[in-house]
């Protein structure tokens, strides 16, 4: 084994596979370090529950990873990565039966909703044609020179709006205000906060601009794919190599953590900057997430047929609904009836399960660290809008905050996001700089999603904090970000 790297990654996640791609690419000796026995880290499949049914283990949709401006750049499809879009990017049933859809198209969404389609159309229709702009403008750090000034005031006036206000003062009907807040409780964010209308934007522009797509296979196809091009330039990975403290690395020039801003402080110990460390340790959590995977006999018997056809559904009802209980988590309490996400990629990959059965990966959103079982309210969510839903049950494999953490530690009292997404933590993240990958140790900079632009498999993160490393190494000027 080589003794000494150019370049060490701790982490092999989409940033830290990404960030080694990137210095790979550069001609540099690397060397990707994984502490469990796969690689992957949010992007991991796995039989959780019965043989033959492949269940996503943290990430399941990808609409930032078929949108990223790095992962465009790469050859993932010729390593397998398979993009598939489901008819229905998105549907939010409602207790009468329908659901409000996302479509691919922005007018056959606008027109679906009623009284509401001249508002939905004129403000989604100009960011959709202004994805590739806007999505190189906010993924990567808030304090830069925008490229695209005029498109991003466009994007950044409403975003920065609270979701229930800017919902509120576009639509006037259930359908189109329930749409936009399901999309907004993706922030993990009280609605009535600032920015949180920033994930409705971005997330629903995705899916119109490149869909809200699922991985063939399993989320495991990405970091599959990363890890292929990754060893085709040269890279080497080493598993079951587990970094507990600075000493234990193998020498290098540069080193990236794809760890979050607690877990690297904790590694770093005494030997950062009291003041840099207090800052990480400081750095606000965002709410955590209780998980379960089903294996199903059967698909979900949804009252709306439209969800019938849709790769992820958001199981809240109404906007007050939903904004009620992500209030009641910001505050520590655990609502009856909890904002959920669910996932039926076996409707659309036949990989993902025995002939005529089926997978369901669903979670919802809890206190940080909350260790109480939500099984029943999740399940009682679903039957709400399926009854019947839970005959169709055969396994289930529960997740809580605390097995999320012992699973991987980046995701400390189930924080699936590297922190808060507050406005602070956007600029700050995890500290008020330009570049705020580097750290005051020399050669170390972080490259997770508690640095911009956050959570999400897009990449981003690792590119940014790569290309930093690369301007320090050799104090010149890299060409523009794709």
């Amino acid at each position: 084994m080589t003794d000494e790297y150019d370049a060490v990654v701790v982490g092999s996640g989409p940033n830290g596979l990404a960030g080694a791609i990137t210095l790979a690419r550069a001609e540099l000796s690397v060397l990707v370090l994984e502490a469990n026995s796969t690689i992957g880290g949010g992007a991991r499949s796995s039989e959780l529950t019965l043989p033959g049914f492949v269940h996503d283990v943290c990430s399941a949709v990808h609409p930032l990873a078929a949108g990223s401006p790095f992962f465009k750049t790469l050859p993932l499809g010729r390593f397998g990565l398979d993009w598939i879009q489901p008819e229905i990017p998105l549907a939010h049933p409602l207790d009468d039966g329908s659901a409000a859809c996302l479509q691919r198209d922005v007018d056959l969404t606008a027109d679906s909703l009623g009284n509401d389609a001249r508002a939905y159309r004129n403000m989604m229709k100009p960011l959709t044609r202004d994805w590739e702009k806007l999505s190189a403008e906010f993924l990567q750090p808030m304090l830069h020179l925008p490229r695209h000034p005029f498109a991003l005031g466009r994007f950044g006036v409403p975003a920065m709006c609270p979701a229930t206000w800017l919902t509120k003062m576009l639509f006037k009907n259930e359908p189109a205000r329930a749409l936009f807040a399901g999309i907004a409780a993706h922030s993990f964010l009280p609605l009535e906060s600032w920015v949180s209308s920033a994930f409705v934007l971005v997330l629903g522009t995705a899916g119109h601009a490149v869909g809200w797509p699922i991985p063939r296979g399993g989320s495991q196809s990405i970091a599959n794919a990363l890890m292929k091009y990754f060893l085709e330039l040269g890279g080497k990975i080493d598993i079951n190599w587990r970094i507990e403290n600075l000493d234990q690395l193998p020498k290098s020039r540069v080193t990236l953590f794809d760890s979050t801003a607690w877990e690297f402080a904790r590694i770093a110990g005494d030997r950062l900057p009291s003041r840099y460390r207090r800052r990480l340790e400081s750095f606000r959590h965002a709410p955590g997430i209780f998980k379960i995977d089903y294996a199903l006999s059967s698909p979900i018997p949804w009252k709306a047929k439209a969800c019938r056809r849709a790769g992820t559904i958001h199981l809240g009802g109404t906007i007050a609904e939903i904004a009620d209980a992500e209030r009641d988590i910001v505050r520590g309490k655990v609502p009856e009836r909890p904002f959920m996400l669910v996932t039926q990629q076996s409707l659309f990959d036949q990989t993902r399960a025995p002939g005529g059965q089926h997978t369901l990966w669903a979670y919802c959103h809890v206190p940080f660290d909350s260790k109480i079982d939500m099984s029943e309210r999740i399940e009682s969510q679903i039957e709400r809008f399926a009854p019947g839903f839970r005959d169709c049950i055969l396994a289930r494999h529960k997740m809580s905050a605390p097995d999320l953490e012992k699973s991987n530690p980046n995701l400390t009292g189930g924080d699936i996001n590297g922190g808060a997404a507050n406005l602070w933590q956007l600029i700050a993240r995890p500290i008020l700089s330009p570049t705020p990958y580097r750290t005051p140790l020399r050669g170390v900079y972080l490259c997770s999603s508690s640095t911009p632009p956050g959570g999400g498999v897009h990449g981003m993160c690792g590119y940014h904090a790569a290309r930093a490393a690369l301007r320090d190494m050799f104090d010149t000027r890299l060409p523009a970000s794709p």
